[in-house]
């Protein structure tokens, strides 16, 4: 059984994607090709934003919104604690301070009343300028946009969408990807929308930041690569990964979407009652990045960890550490107190198979395990 299953994927797409694959390989334009222009308009086009850049990938992705939004030392950017590394990683690249936030509970993302309470604690400290808030679409699911923006706008905060497992989700069908002044998600390949590399793409409506962005990822050029007119970086999507991208977009919109939240229906069908299952509110849809259960305690689930390993079904721990506690921040100071909800998360969460080609059978074994040790 496959954690993410690509194998299955391909082979059920393979004559499209060996097609695509073989013309740009035969046409030999492998930068900047047609597929990559094609793919960024079929991209807006699902998203509903106006700009869509794509770029190397996806940490590159949200570093293009910093370099376009100048963010740099003594800024304040403020970020859920429980989320991969890059998210605070390229906040500090720029020279600013990534300022964490303990997130909600049930959805695992960023608390908006703890995030207005942390605002305004460091504007009364006065060491640092707050600049934007990134909210992260964990496992899928998409952050609480509309207190998010409501919060920006009060304190005149930009707000950049880490949607990197949230593409393909949505609040009342408005998508992911749309809700930030600029917005960001990945194509790795474990990605709800992932190429066979890296890759990343940024979305927006404002026409200075699009332009902007589209100058810092080629060395920033100004009317062609020759004529640079800023300090930039070389950060773009080959044509090999778009004409992928392009193929795998349309099985995500006329399947794979539908069919990951059938099997998100299927586990909660059989596992709500015996472990704490994903909380999606009212209104949103999730792309389900990751099928994520809480467990009692660390040591209950190591123990399911390996009865699950034994059965041979993958399973992962998205994350052992918060973003705190990792040794690239421990120049900043923290209180523990106000990470209790992510700490308490670190040592409970389990991640299980989650695909569009996980068959019922398959399901039902991962369930069988599992009721089987917790009963």
């Amino acid at each position: 059984m496959q954690f993410r299953d690509l194998k299955a994927q391909y082979k059920k797409h393979k004559l499209e994607i060996d097609t695509a694959i073989q013309e740009v390989i035969t046409n030999a334009n492998f930068i900047g090709g047609k597929e990559v222009i094609e793919l960024e308009k079929e991209l807006s086009e699902f998203v509903g934003a106006k700009y869509c850049v794509t770029c190397a990938n996806g940490t590159e992705a949200m570093t293009l919104a910093m370099m376009a939004w100048d963010i740099k030392e003594g800024d304040a950017v403020f970020i859920p604690d429980f989320t991969f590394f890059s998210t605070g990683e390229v906040v500090s690249l720029k020279g600013a301070t990534p300022v964490f936030v303990d997130v909600d509970r049930e959805t695992f993302n960023i608390d908006t009343v703890k995030l207005e309470t942390t605002i305004i604690k460091t504007i009364e400290e006065g060491k640092l300028t707050p600049k934007v808030i990134i909210p992260v679409d964990l496992f899928g699911l998409p952050s609480n946009y509309f207190e998010i923006n409501r919060i920006a706008k009060k304190y005149d905060l930009f707000v950049l969408e880490d949607s990197a497992q949230g593409f393909g989700g949505n609040i009342n069908g408005k998508s992911a990807c749309s809700f930030g002044d600029v917005a960001t998600t990945s194509f790795f390949p474990a990605k709800p929308l992932g190429c066979y590399g890296d890759g990343g793409a940024i979305f927006t409506n404002d026409d200075r930041i699009a332009e902007l962005i589209k100058s810092f990822r080629v060395h920033g050029k100004g009317i062609n690569k020759y004529d640079n007119v800023r300090i930039g970086v070389n950060s773009r999507l080959d044509t090999i990964q778009a004409a992928i991208l392009k193929v795998k977009l349309r099985a995500f919109i006329e399947h794979e979407l539908e069919d990951v939240n059938r099997v998100y229906q299927l586990y909660n069908e059989r596992l709500a009652g015996i472990v704490e299952i994903p909380f999606i509110p009212e209104g949103y849809y999730s792309s389900f990045a990751q099928y994520t259960i809480k467990l009692k305690n660390k040591e209950q689930r190591k123990i399911l960890q390996t009865k699950l390993k034994e059965n041979g079904i993958p399973s992962m721990i998205y994350y052992v550490k918060p973003m705190h506690k990792q040794e690239a921040f421990s120049y900043l100071e923290f209180d523990e107190r106000d990470f209790v909800i992510t700490n308490e998360l670190c040592d409970k969460v389990l991640s299980l198979p989650m695909h569009p080609y996980l068959s019922e059978e398959e399901i039902n074994t991962v369930c069988d395990v599992i009721i089987g040790f917790i009963e």
